[in-house]
């Protein structure tokens, strides 16, 4: 089979190219080599992050990889068939375990029997979604689209000592996915969210949660916001860190903003952060906010069938996804229906490839 050739300079150039190509390649058998890895990127080439997400992949589909080391800008990957059983990785630093999710979670919906990963590593990192927006605003978007999966937060982990601990579970893996609609938001129900500090003063929780609920009451519906703290002789984690992730509960879909906490900013601006974020992408009127509207193209272009996306952002994120998308499985057909400027709200309409478990 020849192998498909993925440049790694697409688009906004970063790590989002090499998590949806080793996906695809993962489910479809097809070899790939990709190229100038993180080639826009201060420090180009494979991080620990990547590295791990690779191996993640690799293992789940019993691949081969070339080119597998640290700071590498070129690997090729030839997958063999995707496997059930029980995986762990540690990313040995503070790299984000949810980009490592975002590269598997596609590759487990094949396996062939029940599936436990324990990712260690970074869980509310910079530059990546905090892991409260994975358990609960993607997970339940991919329940209602048929993927059912399970994700257990064991221990928070913070830049720069890393030391999270996730445990991702599918028990009844599909074999397929169908298309879905997810277009407009619909009403809000009900505003949801979690406030952490661990590490730091329970008042830093408080505060960002108080924040955050007095601008989205502004919505007319209930604000539930929890806080998580910890007596410090009982916080496991290993060093400070704090965050908000707050979701919308609509009549269509749910939709999520987050912020972190760090040095020296003040807890109600990381709070007010996350609202107008959530805010801004409910004003769109779309079904998915910044980052699910760049995360679901994949599930759409892997299933069965005709799906049509409404997202609140055209980000750079969800432009290179597509050309990845066009590359590795070119016969998958994309429309935009409304927009497709950057950064603006847009309606894509998808006919998916329809892979389906191999025997």
């Amino acid at each position: 089979m020849s192998v498909v050739e993925v440049d790694g300079s697409l688009g906004e150039g970063g790590g989002q190219i090499l998590r949806t190509a080793l996906a695809l390649s993962a489910l479809t058998g097809q070899p790939v080599r990709i190229y100038n890895i993180r080639a826009k990127r201060p420090r180009p080439g494979l991080q620990r992050q990547h590295l791990t997400s690779v191996r993640a992949v690799a293992e789940l589909c019993s691949a081969r990889v070339e080119g597998l080391k640290l700071g590498s800008t070129e690997i090729t990957f030839y997958p063999g068939k995707v496997r059930s059983g029980v995986f762990s990785f540690d990313i040995g630093t503070a790299g984000s375990v949810t980009l490592v999710l975002q590269a598997i979670l596609p590759v487990l919906v094949y396996a062939p029997g029940p599936v436990e990963v324990t990712i260690r590593g970074g869980t509310d990192v910079p530059w990546s979604p905090p892991i409260d927006y994975i358990r609960h605003v993607l997970r339940r978007l991919l329940e209602r689209v048929g993927f059912g999966f399970d994700v257990v937060l064991r221990r928070r982990g913070h830049y720069p000592r890393g030391g999270g601990i996730v445990i991702a579970r599918v028990s009844n893996p599909l074999g397929r996915l169908n298309s879905f609609y997810l277009r407009e938001r619909g009403a809000v129900r009900v505003v949801e969210g979690i406030s952490h500090a661990v590490k730091l003063p329970r008042h830093v929780s408080e505060r960002q949660a108080d924040s955050a609920r007095k601008m989205l009451e502004s919505l007319g519906v209930p604000v539930h916001i929890e806080t998580e703290w910890y007596e410090p002789r009982r916080d496991p984690h290993l060093g400070p860190g704090s965050g908000i992730v707050v979701w919308a509960v609509t009549e269509h879909s749910i939709l999520g903003g987050d912020s972190l906490g760090a040095k020296g900013k003040p807890a109600e601006k990381v709070g007010m952060e996350a609202a107008k974020k959530l805010l801004e992408d409910l004003s769109t009127g779309k079904a998915l906010d910044r980052h699910a509207s760049d995360m679901m193209l994949t599930y759409a272009a892997i299933a069965c069938g005709e799906s049509i996306i409404g997202g609140a952002r055209l980000t750079s994120h969800a432009e290179t996804n597509l050309h990845v998308i066009k590359i590795v499985l070119p016969e998958v057909k994309v429309q935009f229906i409304e927009g497709g400027e950057r950064d603006k709200p847009f309606v894509v309409r998808i006919v998916g490839a329809c892979i389906r478990r191999s025997s």
